[in-house]
């Protein structure tokens, strides 16, 4: 998962005033010279990580490691778990681009400075590749799993 030995992803170096759409009166800009764009010199994994950042990497440890888990039951209620890298499980709904651990909770919902965690970002992952293992419940064992995981974390009302 690398663009290869000696390649970065760089984003192109644009002059100043280009960047503000003007030249000094004196000096005429010189057009940038041309630089390969990131992508097409990378590879999903590192584009991936321009966008999530250090969470992509993690998430796709995760997906990896076969951690996600699609639980359905035969209403079509369905919530994702995730086995996290601490051991933890955490319960991520899609239908509303929840979960339950922590760094949801501080990145995404009061810092506002995620996108998602990445237990979200390895469960569209799962989905996208097909590394997402699938449980079929029954709607009772669904509903003892979600209250089990509420009463868990005092979460009250998710979705």
């Amino acid at each position: 998962m690398s663009c290869g030995p000696a390649v970065t992803c760089p984003l192109p170096a644009w002059p100043e005033a280009q960047q503000r759409g003007t030249s000094p009166p004196s000096v005429r800009a010189a057009p940038p010279p041309e630089e390969p764009r990131p992508s097409t010199l990378c590879g999903p994994a590192e584009r991936l990580k321009f966008v999530f950042g250090s969470s992509a990497v993690a998430a796709l440890d995760l997906v990896d490691q076969h951690s996600v888990t699609r639980i359905v039951s035969p209403s079509g209620r369905a919530v994702y778990q995730v086995l996290g890298s601490s051991g933890k499980l955490y319960t991520c709904y899609a239908s509303c681009h929840f979960c339950t651990c922590p760094a949801f909770a501080f990145s995404v919902l009061r810092k506002n400075n995620s996108l998602m965690c990445k237990h979200i970002l390895a469960m569209y992952l799962s989905q996208a590749t097909g590394a997402c293992q699938e449980l079929s419940v029954s709607d009772q064992q669904l509903a003892s799993i979600l209250l089990a995981e509420e009463e868990e974390e005092g979460l009250g009302t998710m979705c």
